[in-house]
């Protein structure tokens, strides 16, 4: 069997150091030829020559442009990066038509939707559903909300992940953007794809069909299983937890987020329903200007939700629906960060 050759861009952070204990325990099938952190020349390094297959686990709107070039390359795309396809799933779709081989989601809930999918008929899908562990706060009462700390929003129940999307998973931001995500990965409308707050973090996602049955896909909460079934497309033996079925193992599901404990959930997709890419642009960058401030205690926690309308609101489209270029995400990237950096913007 070939060795697979891998870039990891984004290296150092939580899914590239996971990454790497997966590529030890497959020397036979997995080799890294290039690696490289944000800032570095990531189109560079995804493009080589001696690169089969690219992970993309940079941060924020900085993945985009090596995963369109290293689709354009010909190249595979392992995607963990949420905001590409927020702002662009436009653009990688056309690449290459969404889910499969040549894009082969890291997100735990978009690889469990694609082995729940593998040989399903589309048209006898009713719904899919994501669960969300609705993060460190989904007991605390809503009149203490907004006076959070980043200490606090830091300490995930369940996952191990880096700051940003820990934060993301407190406000249920990353919920909204996997939402986006699964619509441009399995070209499933936003009115059939649903939430739901499923502490455990067990069940990864679920696929309802015509009949009413239901289709699910369950494993410990390790990233470490979805990033190998990226990399190596296929279930093999990995370092990742397994799940001990012969133990008592209680599963919960409370229904869909409460818009109340999570705002920032409902403007996201609120944003993503308005079918205005310009909007989510705005969201996206406002996102992490509002989780940097908060991280470094300029914002308070209830006013990251605020914060995201004003990003929305700044990149909003005058046509409300025309497809940006990659050059026009970036300027409107910039140009929504500039004025969400103004002193006339409060801080909430």
């Amino acid at each position: 069997m070939a060795v697979t050759r891998l870039a990891i861009l984004g290296s150092t952070g939580s899914i590239g150091r996971q990454a790497l204990e997966v590529v030890q325990a497959h020397p036979d099938r997995l080799r890294v030829t290039r690696a490289g952190h944000r800032g570095d020349d990531l189109v560079a390094l995804a493009t080589a020559d001696d690169v089969d297959l690219v992970l993309v686990a940079t941060p924020g709107v900085a993945g985009l442009d090596a995963t369109i070039a290293a689709l354009e390359a010909g190249k595979r795309v392992a995607l963990a990066n949420k905001e590409v396809l927020v702002v662009g799933g436009h653009l990688v779709r056309y690449l290459c038509g969404g889910a499969g081989d040549r894009l082969r989601p890291i997100d735990s809930e978009h690889c469990a939707l694609w082995q729940c999918l593998a040989g399903v008929d589309p048209s006898r899908v009713a719904r899919i559903t994501l669960t969300a562990s609705g993060g460190p706060f989904r007991d605390l009462p809503l009149d203490e909300l907004a006076a959070v700390t980043p200490e606090r929003a830091l300490r995930h129940p369940t996952w191990r992940m880096g700051p940003k999307v820990t934060v993301d998973s407190a406000t249920l931001v990353n919920k909204a953007y996997e939402v986006i995500e699964a619509h441009w990965l399995y070209g499933v409308p936003y009115e059939r794809i649903g939430v739901v707050i499923h502490p455990e973090s067990v069940v990864h996602a679920l696929v309802e069909l015509v009949d009413g049955s239901v289709i699910a896909q369950l494993a410990e909460p390790d990233m470490r299983l979805p990033i190998q079934y990226a990399l190596l497309w296929e279930h093999a033996p990995s370092p990742a937890r397994r799940l001990d079925l012969e133990r008592p193992l209680q599963l919960g599901f409370r229904g869909a987020p409460d818009t109340r404990r999570y705002p920032s959930f409902d403007v996201v997709l609120s944003a993503a329903r308005s079918g205005d890419t310009r909007a989510l642009i705005g969201v996206s960058a406002a996102d992490e200007v509002a989780v940097e401030r908060f991280l470094s205690g300029e914002l308070p926690f209830g006013g990251i939700a605020d914060v995201l309308r004003r990003g929305a609101a700044i990149a909003r489209g005058p046509d409300g629906g025309a497809a940006p270029s990659l050059a026009e995400i970036h300027a409107i990237d910039r140009a929504a960060r500039l004025a969400l950096s103004d002193a006339a913007v409060a801080l909430g």
